[in-house]
């Protein structure tokens, strides 16, 4: 697996990165490689590969169809 060296890092950007790898849990080389991810975005999905994803979710949904009046219920249950 490729390595990467980062130079003249600041202070700050370093203790920023420090800090929100504590909060995440994760070790300073994993947070950073979340955040270089993060910043190049993720690879767009095919409207073909969209299709075929939906489809394989359609068939395995088990559940019962959703009305409009189901989902309103649902949207205030609980509240005042």
């Amino acid at each position: 697996m490729p390595t990467l060296t980062i130079k003249n890092l600041p202070p700050a950007t370093y203790e920023r990165l420090k800090d929100s790898a504590q909060s995440n849990r994760r070790s300073l080389n994993s947070e950073l490689i979340v955040c270089i991810e993060r910043a190049l975005g993720t690879r767009r999905a095919t409207p073909e590969e969209v299709r075929q994803r939906a489809a394989e979710l359609r068939a395995g949904w088990q559940g019962a169809a959703l009305t409009m009046d189901a989902i309103d219920q649902a949207k205030r249950a609980g509240r005042p």
